[in-house]
Parts: C-alpha cells; structure tokens; sequence
C-alpha cells in the first residue's frame, strides 16, 4: 500500500511561551492501516531537515523518503503489522505551520515574527493531529535526534496515551555544546547580508549563510574517523598549496551545504534548531525523573551511538537511566558505527535489529 499524504488545518495551538498558532497546519503521511484503538500505531518523529515522508518514490517539494529500509512490508516498522504515521514538525518548511508560512493578512512569510517554538509545542501539535485522524492511542512513539526529544516529550505529556518509547541519539536535555554548535549555525546565517533581519523575498535568500550553517553542522553529524577513514588528506581538485585547490573533505561540506540550500527556508533553520537548544526534559517539572513518572511500567529503549559527537552516547544512555528511576522499563542500546549521529540514518543493519528487538521483547 502506498504511502498517504495529507494535510490538517486545526483551530489554535497555545505554546510554551504563552503566544497561540492559529490557525494550525499540520502536513502528515500514514503507512498502513490503524486499529481502531490505534494499538498498532507508531508515529515517526523526524529530525532537523527531515520530513514527514518516509518511504516510496520520490514526491514533488518533498526530500527524499529518509527512512525507507525501516518502514514498509516486513522490515522493521513493518507496514503489514504496523500502522506508520509521522507528521511535518512544525517550523519545518514541508507543509507544517513554519516562519515561512504566509501571513493571512498580508500574504508574506511572517518570519523572525513567527513565535519561537518548543519540542513540546510540537509533541503537543502532534497530539491534535493525532485526534484529528481518529487515532486516540500510540502503539510506540520513535525519534532520532531532534525527532527523539520530541519523541521524549510524548513520554512525559501523553504517557497514558503511548504504549512504548523509542528514543535515538537524543539526550534529556541538550548540552551546552551542542547549543554552541548551533548558535554559530545561526550566526552563519544571521551575518549573510541577504538575510535581512528575516525579511527575505521567497527564493535564494541568505544562501551564504545557510549553506555555511549546514557546513558546521555536517562536521558535528560525522566523526573523526570516519572522515579519515573515507578522505584523510585526499584532494579534490588543483592544488592545495594555492586558493583554487581543495581537500576531498572540503569538497563534501561544500556539497552539502549547497544541497540544503536547494531544498530548506533558512529562517526555519533558526527556529528549529532554537526548539533544540529550548530542549529540557526537566524544565518546569522538578527534574527528569518527575517528568517521565507518568510513564512508569513502560518499555523506554534510548539507542546511543558510539561516535557521536552531537550527542555522545553517554548523554544517550542517561536518558535510560533517568527512565528506570522513574519506574519505567528504561533500556539502553548503541550503534557500533564510525559513522557519528548521522549513523541512525546509515547503519540501517543494527538499528533494524535494535527495533524489532524490542518490539520482540515488549509485545508489539
């Protein structure tokens, strides 16, 4: 069965901050068919620049499905059993409620005027939409990265809504590292003279800057290793000891960053990685233990990497911890890859494992 697109339009959303969306939109894919009790549900939680279309044939103003060796007939959200929705995250520029949104009243993106938004601004919209499609329960929820905070957050808002957890390559709470890494993105982009204060025209915009931003991020998703073991100090063209040379490893950043620009809003860039920095799981509830008290006798399973940078695995493995304190059934797993963070999206080998491992283990 191929995979359903669609689109919500929901009434108002009130954010952490107090500001209210209205109205909401929420683009969304659905793999397979739901129970009527929506025990067979697992929604997918994207990550930064992701989306929510997760298998099949390429679709116009969409990226490529991420996820298609883990979703689809007999792999390990298997669509046969399982029903697979994911959504849009808000901020993000594929259909969701975004700063690159029209305004109603004058038709222009509202930019840097859109409210900034929280990983739990957006579990919560998720719930609405979940609501709006008739699904009133969650077999498991699953995330990696920024999708895994996000997937956190349905833990700790909507435990009598989710069966099971399954949070990858995310902490409880974002570090302060990994803010530094992400405020220097923004700076790229906030310095590039074509940003204007957020009020580019539709197209190119700040190219230079999100391009640059991209860059960085890029060194934070690899590793050292798996640089070295792919480029060392291979050239990619002329020569190095003059400007117009360039080392392999150069070449890549370079091509990524050009890649990203073709498809991403570089205001929604900003606030989603601000929605990462705002990620904590214990604010305004005590601690972390407290936050994930709702969730105890559930199976919570963190899958860390071993070479990440971004969020190193130790970070990862305390989200298990924290959940077993809890009273949750917190689990902890890793991904042997030089690959960094970006290996929950190319050793597709283990984390196939990993999952249906613990669906094995839990029952689903």
């Amino acid at each position: 069965m191929p995979e359903r697109l669609g689109r919500l339009v929901l009434p108002e959303l009130t954010l952490d901050s107090g500001k209210t969306l209205a109205p909401l939109e929420l683009a969304y894919s659905v793999n397979g068919d739901p129970a009527p009790d929506g025990s067979n549900v697992v929604l997918v939680v994207h990550a930064l620049t992701g989306s929510h279309h997760l298998m099949g044939p390429d679709v116009p103003g969409l990226p490529g499905a991420w996820w298609d060796t883990m979703v689809g007939p007999g792999k390990a959200l298997d669509t046969d059993r399982h029903c697979v929705v994911a959504f849009n995250n808000l901020c993000s520029p594929y259909g969701s409620t975004a700063p690159c949104t029209p305004d109603l009243a004058t038709g222009r993106p509202r930019a840097m005027a859109f409210p900034v938004v929280s990983c739990r601004d957006m579990a919560r919209a998720q719930a609405l939409g979940l609501e709006a499609l008739g699904i009133p329960r969650l077999g498991a929820v699953v995330g990696g990265s920024l999708g895994g905070m996000i997937a956190l957050e349905w833990a700790a808002q909507f435990p009598e809504r989710v069966d099971r957890c399954a949070v990858i390559a995310a902490p409880a709470r974002v570090y302060p590292q990994a803010i530094a890494y992400n405020e220097v993105q923004r700076q790229a982009i906030l310095a590039d003279p074509d940003w204007r204060e957020g009020n580019y025209a539709p197209g190119p915009g700040p190219v230079r800057g999100l391009s640059n931003a991209r860059m960085l991020a890029m060194i934070t998703y690899r590793s050292e290793r798996s640089f070295s073991s792919r480029w060392m100090r291979d050239v990619a063209r002329g020569n190095p000891h003059e400007w117009d040379g360039q080392f392999q490893v150069e070449s890549y950043l370079h091509h990524h960053g050009a890649e990203l620009v073709r498809r991403f809003d570089a205001n929604c860039y900003l606030y989603l990685t601000r929605a990462m920095d705002l990620h904590d799981l214990a604010a305004g509830r005590g601690d972390p233990v407290e936050a994930l008290r709702g969730f105890r006798g559930k199976p919570l399973l963190a899958v860390g990497i071993a070479s990440d940078l971004l969020f190193p695995n130790w970070q990862v493995e305390e989200v298990a911890r924290l959940a077993s304190s809890a009273g949750a059934e917190g689990a902890y797993e890793e991904i042997e890859s030089d690959n960094g963070h970006d290996s929950f999206l190319i050793d597709f080998d283990q984390l196939d494992e990993i999952l249906r491992g613990f669906w094995l283990r839990t029952g689903f």
